[in-house]
């Protein structure tokens, strides 16, 4: 992997991360602060629904539905997402998916504060604020390099998993304290309102209707014309290759509550640290990602942080002391962080821009779909074996996959960002 030193914002960003985009597009820095505080919004609201289904119901398995509802209608509307995103004004979807997101967040303070306490009606509302993020992923995501320069996306890329991770830590952390002060209504209410900071981003937004071939008119964009660019883009189709690896072959994250029983001998406080420490290790990954806007070989860096993410993961699975568990489980989290930055920003730059809504849409439903298979496949082998043989053996299998992948298809690991090639 080259670097560029010559660079001066490189030089001064050689460890934390790069803050160029944030100087130097006003449109992105307000996009960024206002996706970080609504994603902080929804991480609260993510925790205080599941906190009040299990109020009512006193069942997990009804707690468990919650996630059932919110992945179906993510991963069917995140296709069609991308299709709308590649016809109509970006901008326009994004504010209107954003606008449903903070009237449903509205609208669960105002039952709350009726005291309108029914499951069904919070299954309703997940399913419909999965369908909005299936809509605003893809427009939002497409916007970005329309903003910033090719140069500058990775950097970008890994200022928004600090966004991804902030969510993801903070927000179910600050809403387990706001529904333990002041109730579900204070949650729901705040959540509602961080929406504002997104939405006025969004409406300073130019307009984001999308490129075109001359002559290719305004006819509606085809999901299957999507699938068909991606067929014939060999490149593009190996970053999701490569994620399929990770997430499938080497995802720990069902057998967390066995692993802390059987291993550590610990509790729910202990599974709590073990879902908390990859998260952490993205959300460091980001913060400590000067380097990356330096890296031109982008998929040779994402073969060697998939293969990170498996090797990590095996050597999780043979750790029995629960602080080297934490580090190896933060150091996977870390190389998650790494592919992630290379995929986006491979999908963002190799891709024509009447493309990048589709291909966005694909890479919601991979992310959302991917670790769900994994769970499953964990599940399964450590029932039929034992927790060691399913997370040792899938991250050794994750490895091996990869490796694969990286001899069968050789221009991947010699793509380079300067010239890019789908």
């Amino acid at each position: 992997m080259t670097a560029d030193t010559d660079s001066p914002t490189a030089s001064r960003s050689r460890i934390l991360a790069d803050l160029t985009p944030l100087r130097s597009s006003a449109h992105y820095r307000r996009l960024w602060f206002g996706n970080t505080i609504s994603w902080i919004g929804q991480g609260m609201t993510s925790l205080a629904i599941s906190l009040q289904v299990y109020d009512i119901t006193e069942s997990s398995f009804s707690v468990g539905l919650v996630g059932l509802f919110s992945l179906v209608p993510l991963m069917v509307f995140g296709l069609y997402g991308g299709a709308i995103a590649d016809t109509v004004d970006r901008r326009k979807l994004g504010l209107a998916s954003a606008s449903g997101s903070a009237v449903l967040s509205a609208g669960l303070a105002a039952a709350a504060f009726a005291g309108f306490a029914h499951v069904w009606f919070l299954y309703g509302i997940v399913a419909l604020q999965s369908v909005c993020a299936a809509l605003n992923g893809p427009a939002r995501s497409s916007m970005i390099p329309r903003l910033l320069p090719p140069g500058q996306l990775p950097a970008a890329n890994a200022l928004n998993s600090i966004t991804m991770t902030s969510g993801t830590l903070l927000g179910p952390m600050l809403g387990g304290l706001i529904v333990g002060f002041s109730g579900y209504q204070s949650a729901y209410s705040i959540d509602a309102v961080t929406f504002a900071a997104s939405l006025y981003a969004m409406w300073r937004l130019p307009s984001m209707l999308p490129d075109r071939e001359e002559g290719a008119g305004a006819k509606r964009a085809s999901v299957l014309d999507g699938f068909r660019f991606l067929a014939t883009r060999p490149n593009l189709r190996m970053t999701f290759f490569s994620d399929f690896c990770a997430m499938i072959l080497a995802h720990p994250r069902a057998l967390f509550p066995a692993v802390a029983a059987l291993w550590y001998g610990g509790d729910a406080r202990t599974t709590g640290l073990l879902v908390a420490a990859p998260a952490l290790g993205a959300l460091l990954g980001g913060v400590f990602s000067g380097w990356l806007s330096r890296v031109h070989r982008h998929g040779l860096a994402i073969l060697l942080s998939v293969g990170a993410w498996g090797a990590a993961i095996a050597v999780f699975g043979l750790t029995r002391q629960l602080w080297l568990g934490l580090v190896f489980l933060a150091l996977a989290g870390c190389a998650d962080t790494v592919s992630m930055v290379f995929r986006n920003t491979m999908l963002q730059v190799a891709a024509p821009d009447e493309m990048r809504g589709r291909l966005q849409g694909v890479f919601i439903v991979v992310v959302a779909g991917g670790p769900r298979l994994g769970d499953f496949l964990a599940g399964t082998t450590a029932d039929l074996a034992s927790p060691t043989v399913a997370i040792t053996g899938g991250g050794v299998a994750c490895v091996v996959a990869v490796g694969l992948l990286g001899l069968s298809r050789r221009g991947f690991a010699r793509y380079d960002a300067r010239t890019p090639e789908a």
